[in-house]
């Protein structure tokens, strides 16, 4: 049953990933967008990772996809414009995809070391309280280096801004 829940949201992931790029509204591919992370957090979840999942759900599709929409709707970006696009392009472009493809399933099964397979729900310790033990026991001085980095830019941020309006 995971097997068959894996494909299904990996294939949902996979169609609003296409559809995200031939959409020609850039609203229409910011709902794709949200398709993408709302099933890239479903595989998380059959993986084994509940915090990541949950901060995928939140952070990305939420609140990220807030800001999209704002920008989009603050530009007022209107649908894409046809361009006339070369011979070569329109006809070699398929398959060039298709050799790009090859290529990279070429060298992912030849040339990369083999490895087990997914075991799902093998892994346990994604949920909020192994990670939190994790990010202030082992992982403390990055943790802290990263937060003052974005205190930094922070109040670089403001430093810029208030420039713009004296």
């Amino acid at each position: 049953m995971d097997a068959i829940l894996f494909l299904l949201f990996a294939g949902i992931a996979v169609v609003c990933a296409i559809n995200l790029v031939l959409q020609h509204h850039p609203i229409s591919s910011a709902l794709s967008l949200v398709g993408v992370m709302g099933s890239l957090a479903a595989l998380y979840l059959l993986l084994g990772g509940e915090f990541i999942a949950a901060a995928q759900l939140i952070v990305y599709a939420g609140a990220i996809m807030v800001l999209f929409v704002f920008v989009i709707m603050l530009l007022n970006a209107g649908t894409e414009k046809k361009v006339k696009r070369r011979l070569w392009v329109r006809y070699g472009g398929l398959p060039l995809l298709f050799l790009l493809a090859g290529m990279g399933a070429y060298v992912t099964h030849f040339l990369a070391p083999a490895s087990d397979g997914v075991n799902f729900g093998g892994f346990t310790h994604g949920n909020a309280s192994d990670i939190g033990e994790k990010l202030f026991t082992q992982y403390l001085l990055p943790f802290e280096v990263t937060s003052v980095l974005i205190l930094v830019a922070i109040v670089g941020a403001i430093v810029l801004a208030r420039k713009e309006f004296d």
